[in-house]
């Protein structure tokens, strides 16, 4: 397939469930997919052991920059604002929580992209 042809909006949802496959495969336990309040929206919310995990998930094709690049401080600050939401929603206030990156690379994208976890990718912000 000719990059130049290709349809970037469909790496999302593409790129998302590859995460998701990605994540359960190193045993993450999936609790929540596109969760929305009235502060924006988490791609994926999951346990990894005891730790609540906040996962955003960045696809593009591998030719660009990283994905991961994408996650700017005011990305982070929106997550960061999400994650507290959703735990004092849930009552789960002291529980231990993370961000984590899934960086989703298409270099040709009619085929599997390359999946990378990054965990604890960001600290929590105020």
């Amino acid at each position: 397939m000719d990059t130049a042809t290709i349809d970037v909006q469909s790496l999302g949802p593409r790129g998302e469930e590859a995460a998701l496959r990605a994540l359960k495969k190193a045993g993450y336990r999936i609790l929540e997919r596109n969760y929305r309040c009235p502060l924006g929206e988490v791609d994926l919310i999951a346990r990894d052991g005891n730790s609540l995990v906040f996962v955003e998930v960045k696809s593009g094709l591998i030719h660009g920059f990283p994905p991961r690049q994408r996650v700017d401080r005011r990305k982070k600050l929106k997550l960061s604002q999400l994650a507290h939401f959703f735990m004092r929603e849930k009552g789960l206030e002291g529980v231990s929580a993370r961000f984590d990156v899934v960086e989703v690379n298409f270099e040709d994208p009619s085929q599997e992209p390359k999946v990378a976890i990054i965990p604890n990718a960001f600290e929590l912000e105020d």
